[in-house]
């Protein structure tokens, strides 16, 4: 394999995989932007170029964010750099919040120097709702409520219609 091919492979590795692909500069300023991430977050390429990381950070958790990011260009390691997933809410274009996971990794220079951020992330939103109705009927159970009815399973069915077996 030569070089040339390798880096277009990778490149188009980047480009069209189904998580969400981000890499933000030392400031916090975006230089890539997937389509997974435009599909995820409803911003065009064109518009989340160049823009700060504020674009899907929700205000009340801007002020961490940054911290974190920060320290992780000032040299320090991130947490979350050897592949531990973060769970947090995100927002997107049309100002809804979403619940995402997602791993990050510095992107050093040759002289070793953080110079950006690559975070590769995925909507777990619909399962993360799921989870949350779940842990409210559990605790109805455990209070000795009736659960609540479920908006896809018929009545006196215990599972999800179409579940199978």
């Amino acid at each position: 394999m030569n070089n040339a091919w390798l880096d277009r492979l990778i490149a188009r590795l980047a480009a069209d995989c189904p998580d969400a692909v981000i890499v933000a500069d030392r400031d916090g300023k975006i230089r890539f932007w997937n389509r997974a991430a435009s599909r995820i977050f409803g911003f065009a390429e064109v518009e989340a170029l160049g823009a700060s990381l504020d674009l899907i950070v929700p205000e009340g958790l801007r002020a961490r964010h940054w911290e974190g990011y920060d320290r992780v260009m000032a040299g320090a390691p991130s947490r979350y750099g050897e592949g531990e997933i973060l769970a947090v809410p995100a927002m997107r274009k049309d100002g809804a919040r979403i619940s995402i996971e997602f791993t990050v990794r510095a992107v050093h220079d040759e002289a070793g120097r953080p110079v950006a951020i690559a975070a590769f992330l995925r909507d777990v939103t619909a399962r993360f709702e799921e989870m949350r109705a779940l842990r409210r009927e559990l605790a109805a159970l455990k209070a000795g409520a009736p659960p609540a009815p479920q908006p896809d399973r018929a009545p006196g069915q215990d599972r999800p219609q179409g579940a199978g077996g």
